[in-house]
């Protein structure tokens, strides 16, 4: 990206994360370190010659390094603790895009992984006494844990630990609950979700 030529700390961040599809591969690299053919599958629709040239360019600025990933020589790009920095700035654009995802998917692709991201975003702003729960999250792709605790909020792969409730629902309907935009009881009265096991658990962890 071309300099904007201002002295403002705005236009010197966008010179380095304001081009399109940049902040997507952050965010793909927010969710864990993966290798250049996971990035492009975490990113439907990116051109494999873009993914190259977004990934160079934040290597350059310092956003993202590669390293040999475990004890074998696979590349795989991760964050740099500056680049780590940029959680942050990405939960409050997920948080400000809530009006936006009231329409759902309409085509659009669509992965789980995503939701890592975005649930702890919304629920972090909204859940300030945490009650610790275990929910499952089935939401059309591989099933996923929200685990609410002291610490924080946290969504990640259900790694077949034990649960105190499963919450299913589409996305939209997901993001909707933990954004607040509406409540448990209406969600249920409208047949937006179904919950198996301890209902009292799913309320405690969207403070519902």
């Amino acid at each position: 990206m071309r300099s904007y030529g201002q002295f403002c700390g705005l236009a010197r961040s966008l010179e380095v994360i304001g081009d399109r599809w940049t902040l997507l591969v952050v965010r793909q690299l927010l969710i864990a370190p993966a290798r250049y053919r996971d990035l492009a599958e975490g990113l439907p629709g990116i051109a494999t010659n873009l993914l190259a040239d977004r990934l160079r360019n934040l290597e350059a600025a310092g956003v993202v390094e590669r390293r040999l990933a475990g004890t074998g020589s696979v590349v795989e790009y991760a964050l740099t603790p500056w680049g780590a920095e940029l959680r942050g700035p990405i939960e409050s654009l997920i948080r400000w895009s809530t009006p936006l995802m009231v329409r759902g998917p309409e085509g659009d692709s669509f992965r789980a992984e995503w939701l890592t991201l975005a649930v702890p975003a919304l629920l972090s702003a909204r859940v300030e006494v945490r009650t610790p729960a275990a929910i499952g999250l089935e939401v059309g792709g591989p099933p996923l844990r929200l685990s609410v605790t002291d610490s924080g909020v946290e969504v990640v792969p259900h790694d077949g630990r034990a649960l105190d409730a499963t919450l299913r629902a589409d996305p939209a309907h997901l993001l909707g609950l933990a954004a607040g935009a509406f409540t448990l009881d209406d969600a249920r009265a409208l047949g937006l979700l179904a919950i198996d096991g301890d209902e009292a658990a799913v309320r405690a962890a969207f403070a519902a």
